[in-house]
């Protein structure tokens, strides 16, 4: 069946491959970016020339996952076209790199607003509707640096990534009664296909990178960023996440999983979150909350 769904961050990388992925499949996606007269206006245009070429129903939506008013009115719009919201795919997020103590706090708070605020805002203007509707599904794109290797020079967004997962765990069990699903797609490092090292911000305070750059080892940086790119085999493709992402849209209600995770550099995510849910399960049992494993009016 068709479904109506929104992709946040889709203007590259995981965002615009989950967005067509999705529409190929016979979704009306809305494949949302911040400033599509200006900074993404090539993007967007790019976007509906696809559509129009392949005959698939991609739109594009303004939407600034740090504003309220943007998230609002982004969803509303979605309402008004098609009259429902079947899909939220949280995918916006942005990356940093560099020393951790050299990035201010105003910097891990803005990364913060993008990678768990920016959800909070989508979730506030959509749920509303899929509560009405007693049917929806969030998607959350995660990342394995919450549960495996946690290599250094990445800590502010690994923090933040952190922090967007427990959000999502918190509220399946919040939603399932409503009859509303949750998937976590958690991807691990991939070094083509997306923008996140392109696009990633430095630290604000120089001084105290430059610190670091003199007492570490000669060549640290270098050699930890050539690695990490060594765990990657030159075959990992990142479309498998946004083809995962379409199978978890298609798949029937009551049947979608909790999380996969999509990790070519084998990080050890699989293994940690393989217990770590499980674990959680085994509490809900405990307390005799079971029901919240399940969305509500699963077969």
């Amino acid at each position: 069946m068709s479904q109506i769904a929104l992709v946040t961050g889709a203007s590259s990388g995981f965002g615009r491959m989950i967005a067509t992925a999705l529409a190929e499949n016979g979704h009306t996606v809305y494949a949302s970016m911040r400033d599509l007269q200006g900074r993404n206006a090539a993007p967007a245009a790019e976007l509906a020339a696809y559509a129009a070429q392949n005959s698939i129903a991609l739109r594009t939506v303004e939407l600034d996952v740090q504003d309220d008013a943007s998230a609002e009115q982004a969803v509303g719009r979605i309402i008004r076209d098609e009259g429902r919201l079947d899909v939220v795919v949280h995918n916006a997020g942005h990356m940093v790199y560099g020393p951790t103590e050299a990035f201010t706090p105003s910097q891990l708070a803005a990364l913060y607003d993008v990678n768990v605020l920016g959800t909070q805002r989508v979730n506030r203007a959509a749920l509303p509707q899929m509560r009405r509707q007693g049917r929806g599904l969030l998607v959350w794109i995660g990342s394995t640096s919450a549960a495996g290797g946690i290599p250094p020079l990445l800590g502010p967004y690994f923090a933040a990534k952190a922090g967007m997962d427990a959000l999502a765990v918190s509220y399946a069990r919040e939603l399932a009664p409503l009859g509303i699903e949750t998937s976590i797609v958690v991807p691990g490092a991939f070094t083509q296909g997306t923008n996140h090292f392109a696009h990633a911000g430095a630290p604000d305070d120089g001084e105290r990178a430059d610190a670091y750059a003199a007492a570490w080892p000669d060549g640290f940086a270098v050699r930890l960023r050539d690695a990490l790119a060594a765990t990657v085999p030159p075959t990992a493709n990142p479309r498998t996440v946004a083809e995962a992402v379409a199978r978890i849209v298609d798949t029937p209600f009551g049947s979608r999983p909790f999380r996969i995770v999509i990790d070519p550099a084998d990080d050890g995510a699989a293994t940690s979150y393989a217990v770590i849910d499980r674990i959680r399960q085994e509490f809900l049992h405990r307390i005799g909350f079971a029901e919240l494993l399940r969305p509500h009016g699963a077969p």
